[in-house]
């Protein structure tokens, strides 16, 4: 790609909407992404890092209203949790396009597993990063807690993907490439920590039961 000409689709409409409002269009951009799984934040956040290199805001503004986007979206989607419960937004889900329930199946079972870790966790998982705030929402996770845990976790991913398309410039895309083997490695450690917490688990229960008998 050689400039912001040849932007089309929604990285265009992502770029204009920033050069438009600014450092707040960034954030409702990465609003946006979170309320609608399919546009991807792997696309956005390097925009977003390219927007501040051109001037049109700082870098320091790119962060901060990419953070502040994440924050406000996974807040909307924890709410409607709250408001619809499960059945009704399921029914909901169901309706969207291009989006599937197999992937609310499989956010609510790793919710009811691993609770807190996944709301953090789950900002650096594809998809996973604007589901899992349903079952907080529908669960009643506390309010605070839910949004410390999704600032952490957003603010890691959007600082890694805002800088790679500051620095890169034009050259973001390239980027996007780099983003599928990030979320593996968190997986990767995501199973580790579960495993180990499994074989601890199991550990303890045996060391109970020995000093029973």
């Amino acid at each position: 790609m050689s400039g912001e000409a040849e932007l089309t689709g929604v990285a265009g409409w992502a770029v204009n909407l920033m050069e438009t409002l600014g450092g707040p269009g960034a954030g409702v951009a990465i609003a946006g992404e979170n309320l609608f799984p399919p546009i991807p934040s792997e696309v956005i956040l390097p925009l977003a890092g390219f927007t501040a290199s051109k001037g049109s805001f700082t870098l320091a503004e790119a962060l901060f209203w990419t953070t502040a986007g994440s924050v406000v979206g996974a807040y909307a989607l924890y709410l409607l949790g709250v408001l619809l419960g499960r059945d009704r937004l399921r029914a909901i889900w169901d309706r969207l396009p291009l989006v599937k329930m197999s992937d609310l199946d499989k956010t609510e079972a790793w919710f009811a597993k691993h609770g807190k870790k996944t709301v953090f966790l789950g900002r650096m998982i594809p998809i996973f990063r604007s589901l899992i705030s349903i079952p907080a929402g529908i669960e009643r996770m506390p309010p605070l807690i839910f949004g410390v845990l999704t600032l952490a976790g957003s603010l890691i991913w959007n600082t890694i993907f805002v800088l790679a398309g500051y620095y890169l410039g034009e050259n973001w895309e390239r980027v996007e490439p780099y983003a599928d083997g990030f979320q593996k490695i968190v997986i990767v450690v995501v199973l580790i920590a579960i495993c180990w917490w499994v074989v601890h688990r199991v550990r303890e229960q045996a060391r109970a039961r020995s000093q029973e008998v």
